[in-house]
């Protein structure tokens, strides 16, 4: 039988959307509540809108609906797809794999694997991308998910943030933790772990010295070794376009990807984010 397969995501992968558009892969987006409306993330609402009602308005988020999941499971199947490969944010930070999971175990007629990617943004993307490229090339299902579970354990993530509050917020940090922090203006670099949960990698004091922290992550990466690139930011392009000018001129760098984060992310973090993803190639 002739595999036709289909790559699913949500909508905190954060890849470009010419990216996910080019190797046609199916997203689903995450909702972003506020009292008086609910927004898709992604389709009906951008990163600067939220930003922008910031910190006055500070909206919860949620998972995918579950009939929307079934409703893209149809779709794929209406297009003529026989496999489905669904890679999302690690399940430490969302619901969302177990209820994409628990919608995939229901399906007879497709070929359904969905993986915990256990870390986020661009760090799910650059997993993406490496599986959305393996299909196009023709590689077989199995080599794909194969090749997908080797590139997991070699995908690093680091970001700073401008305030710990929305992470305290939305009960990622503790609150004495983030009042120290703030009081001390001490702004953790924040990692992710083999199981997908945040970690604080190192600390600096004050906002430039933390981006210095950022950018030391990266120049020792590439000393040796060569890397693909992904540099984020949330509400923090003039900086990121700075990140980008400086990592540009470092050498080992094969790829290097810009995008910004989601919506339904940057709720959690708040405007002023910067982060760095990379794999050793």
């Amino acid at each position: 039988m002739n595999e036709k397969i289909a790559l699913l995501i949500d909508s905190m992968s954060d890849l470009p959307r010419d990216v996910i558009n080019h190797f046609n892969i199916k997203m689903l987006p995450a909702w972003v509540i506020y009292p008086d409306k609910q927004y898709r993330d992604r389709v009906d609402i951008e990163p600067e809108d939220v930003y922008r009602r910031m910190p006055g308005e500070v909206p919860t988020t949620s998972l995918p609906l579950l009939e929307d999941i079934r409703s893209m499971f149809d779709k794929i199947r209406q297009e003529g797809f026989t496999h489905v490969l669904a890679l999302h944010i690690s399940s430490a930070l969302s619901s969302t794999v177990q209820a994409v999971d628990m919608i995939a175990k229901e399906i007879k007629d497709m070929k359904v694997h969905v993986v915990d990617t256990r870390t986020l943004s661009m760090g799910t993307g650059w997993i993406v991308l490496e599986a959305a490229r393996n299909i196009s090339n023709g590689m077989s299902f199995e080599n794909v998910k194969e090749k997908v579970h080797q590139l997991q354990s070699k995908v690093q993530v680091y970001y700073v943030i401008e305030t710990l509050e929305y992470l305290r917020r939305g009960g990622r940090i503790g609150k004495v933790a983030s009042m120290l922090g703030e009081l001390m203006d001490i702004k953790p670099i924040i990692s992710v772990d083999e199981q997908g949960k945040y970690f604080t990698f190192c600390k600096a004091r004050g906002r430039r010295k933390s981006i210095e922290k950022l950018v030391e992550i990266v120049e020792n990466a590439v000393k040796e070794k060569q890397i693909n690139l992904a540099v984020m930011h949330g509400g923090a392009a003039r900086e990121c376009e700075k990140l980008l000018e400086r990592f540009n001129k470092l050498p080992n760098i094969k790829e290097i990807i810009s995008s910004d984060i989601s919506p339904a992310l940057g709720v959690h973090t708040g405007p002023g984010l910067l982060g760095v993803s990379f794999y050793q190639v």
